[in-house]
């Protein structure tokens, strides 16, 4: 990692507060009098202040000996942080481990990397700047990264559009020997734009090239402007080799969870206006892939592919999950998961529970305890 990642995670030592459930340290005296139940109007945290209010599991009627075999079950996997918010207040806050430097123990002001679940801030960017008409996502990418961006004819790169970036249908080569890498030799025709899903992470990654592009600006400067900074996560975008990634503290990660939870929504604020665009990018965004929107895996369709094989595999990403969940998921187990029907938020960071792309058993696992602990 570059020398500035190695100053971002150097801060004061702080004693780790590992929340127990039901508690929060950070709230003002009262805030926890009127506890909400599942259904109520959701609680947003104050954008410039550290505090976050809490409910009671009693009041929730959730098992708490169960919850320690959770919290087993992620320590166990080398888990960094869990997060689970009700109606946008605290229920579950815990911490593990050591901080990405091992120096320090991990708590709420430690930061940790998004990997792929950051793609899902990418997409909400795409789509705010659609929205404010810099950009329109069904124009071919070469309108904003300039012809000869990848290796193929320009008869066939031009079919290729900014809704293809977002939906994994590129067309271009995923098993390249670094597909990573965004340079044009590295991106070569495998199939007509539109026919083939892959998940592939350097159209994705030239996302950002096109907000750019659009906007007239640097991405992480817009990114702060219309996203950071209007719900008050904190945070930093880094190039790690030809990775543009993310990384924040956990309650950053809620943050965003609590912003899709709302529909884009924050407080009385809308975030994005755009309804059209928010629900294409949490619904199935082609016939390929049904489980996947705009850079979000779904939950609960009779289907779904993974990475680096063209396998269509039976039954959903997360079978004992609900079927409204949707979840930005990343390498090594980053996990932002939204469920509707639970008014919940569930973040998890950490190190690699499973040996797989994009870690479905292990999300699978926490489920198949939550399960006996919502009974």
């Amino acid at each position: 990692m570059r020398i500035f990642i190695l100053c971002l995670f150097l801060n004061p030592i702080f004693s780790c507060t590992m929340m127990d459930p039901g508690t929060d340290t950070d709230q003002d005296p009262g805030e926890n009098e009127e506890i909400d139940t599942i259904g109520q109007n959701l609680y947003f945290p104050p954008l410039d202040e550290d505090i976050w209010a809490s409910s009671n599991l009693d009041i929730l009627g959730w098992d708490m000996e169960k919850v320690q075999d959770l919290y087993q079950l992620l320590e166990s996997n080398g888990t960094r942080a869990f997060i689970i918010l009700v109606n946008g207040k605290l229920v579950l806050e815990k911490y593990f481990g050591k901080d990405l430097l091992n120096l320090t123990d991990f708590n709420k002001e430690k930061q940790w990397y998004w990997a792929s679940a950051g793609k899902t801030l990418t997409a909400f960017i795409v789509g705010k700047a659609q929205e404010q008409n810099y950009l329109d996502i069904t124009n071919p990418s070469s309108d904003y990264l300039g012809q000869g961006w990848t290796s193929l004819p320009s008869d066939k790169e031009i079919n290729i559009t900014v809704r293809n970036q977002l939906t994994m249908t590129t067309g271009l080569d995923d098993l390249v020997v670094n597909s990573n890498s965004i340079e044009p030799g590295d991106l070569i025709f495998k199939a007509d734009a539109g026919n083939r899903w892959a998940y592939h992470n350097a159209p994705y990654t030239l996302l950002d090239a096109v907000v750019e592009s659009a906007v007239n600006s640097e991405f992480e400067d817009y990114f702060n402007s219309i996203l950071r900074d209007a719900i008050g996560m904190d945070g930093t975008w880094q190039w790690i080799g030809d990775n543009h990634v993310y990384l924040s503290t956990a309650r950053a990660m809620a943050r965003f969870g609590l912003l899709i939870q709302s529909q884009g929504k924050w407080e009385d604020i809308e975030i994005m206006k755009d309804k059209s665009f928010f629900d294409e990018m949490i619904n199935p965004s082609q016939k390929i892939n049904e489980s996947y929107g705009y850079l979000w895996w779904l939950n609960g369709y009779s289907s779904h592919m993974l990475p680096a094989t063209q396998i269509v595999f039976p039954g959903s990403i997360s079978p004992e999950a609900p079927t409204d969940m949707i979840s930005g998921i990343g390498k090594n187990g980053q996990y932002l998961s939204i469920i509707p029907s639970l008014n919940m938020v569930m973040v998890r960071m950490g190190e690699n529970p499973d040996q797989v792309a994009v870690p479905i058993l292990f999300q699978n696992d926490i489920w198949k305890i939550m399960n006996e602990i919502l009974r």
